[in-house]
């Protein structure tokens, strides 16, 4: 009879060896608990609720966390939503999960201002100054606001004027839909304007803050389109870009930027990236402007020293 390999295998481990008792066999361990997460979405977002008072109406989405710029920290971005506003906060989570820091970290070895510098994107917007100027003006406005409206006209009437090289600024779209109705189409109208003739923007630009009260949803195409028959502008090609709205990417892409910089109202202004928010007075302003020329002259920093990145190729300096 053949006894298979498997039996005598169980024989074996059956049997004590001669002259010694059996073998305890070692109590098994129990199963180790795994170690909760140390990122909970769910706990950071109701934390967050409370802390900032954000009920049950306005949406809460936690980012996943990402290198944060201080060891043993996370940074989380928590977003809330109600309706067409979004409002962006920062915090940073300790790798244990047991605290929330809110707040901002600077690199002492850097502009303090350098990463919000370098979010404000300057291509194909509307400018007025020297380019490569020591201090850069962000402008985020909106048409319909009559805060901008009076902004606007202090930077108008005192900026080139104070500064004829020195400063550059350019004009950042940030309508604010749920509380101006026409402020969007405005905006469209306005990049139609500076796709045909970038120069003729500051004319629509002084002209439609200086029409404001004249204008609503109704009658703002026709007003518009009747200024750029003044202005000799190709009508048909305004009245097509306007029709179709193509340069709505262009603002959206404005209102994402601003969103990211925390900007919550208008007007807000970054001078060089640090934030102004409001209409401020001409003295103000221009004291933060000497500021940040008197900070160039001794440090050597630049707007564009502070966010370009070069190769280090022989030709270039």
């Amino acid at each position: 009879m053949r006894i298979s390999s498997l039996a005598v295998a169980t024989v074996l481990l059956c049997v004590p060896v001669w002259g010694q008792g059996a073998k305890k066999s070692a109590p098994t361990k129990p199963a180790s608990r795994k170690a909760a997460p140390a990122f909970d979405k769910k706990k950071v977002e109701d934390y967050v609720r409370h802390l900032l008072l954000w009920g049950p109406q306005i949406t809460v989405t936690v980012a996943d966390p990402i290198a944060a710029p201080m060891p043993g920290f996370s940074e989380i971005k928590v977003t809330g939503s109600y309706q067409k506003v979004s409002v962006d906060e920062i915090f940073y989570l300790s790798s244990d999960g047991s605290r929330l820091v809110r707040g901002a970290v600077y690199d002492m070895a850097a502009n303090p201002f350098a990463k919000d510098l370098a979010r404000i994107t300057t291509d194909l917007q509307p400018s007025l100054g020297t380019p490569g100027a020591q201090v850069i003006i962000a402008v985020f406005s909106d048409f319909q606001c009559a805060y901008c409206r009076e902004e606007a006209k202090v930077l108008r009437e005192n900026l080139l004027k104070t500064y004829p090289t020195q400063v550059r600024m350019y004009f950042k779209d940030f309508p604010l839909d749920q509380i101006h109705p026409w402020a969007r189409a405005a905006s469209i109208a306005g990049r139609c304007v500076f796709r045909q003739n970038p120069q003729a923007f500051w004319d629509y630009h002084d002209w439609i803050f200086d029409k404001q009260s004249e204008i609503t949803p109704e009658n703002l195409k026709e007003k518009v389109t009747a200024w750029t028959a003044e202005k000799k502008l190709d009508g048909v090609q305004f009245s097509r870009c306007l029709d179709s709205r193509s340069p709505e990417p262009e603002i959206e892409r404005n209102v994402s930027e601003a969103r990211a910089l925390r900007v919550d109202s208008t007007p807000t202004l970054f001078v060089n990236g640090r934030k102004v928010p409001g209409s401020t007075p001409w003295p103000q302003l221009k004291a933060i402007i000497d500021w940040e020329l008197d900070y160039s002259k001794r440090t050597g920093f630049t707007p564009e020293s502070c966010c370009e990145v070069k190769l280090p190729v022989p030709a270039t300096k």
